[in-house]
């Protein structure tokens, strides 16, 4: 299943490409895509281990880009 998030206050290009590296290493994750231009996220994972994905995907963007938010649209 996919899901979209908006991501706002990533620095830069090769800063949203690296976050999507991290993330894509998540287990579990299928799939992420970070749009830079329109500020989206979109990560794919199996809707049962949604939670667990979500909490590493939080944990990473605290520790790759602190001042970035990112919220379920």
């Amino acid at each position: 299943m996919k899901y979209n998030f908006e991501i706002k206050g990533i620095d830069c290009a090769n800063c949203a490409a690296e976050l999507e590296r991290e993330i894509n290493k998540i287990e579990g994750v299928k799939e992420a895509i970070i749009n830079f231009l329109a500020e989206k996220l979109i990560i794919e994972c199996e809707e049962s281990e949604k939670e667990e994905v979500m909490k590493k995907v939080k944990k990473i963007i605290k520790k790759e880009e602190p001042d970035c938010s990112f919220k379920q649209i």
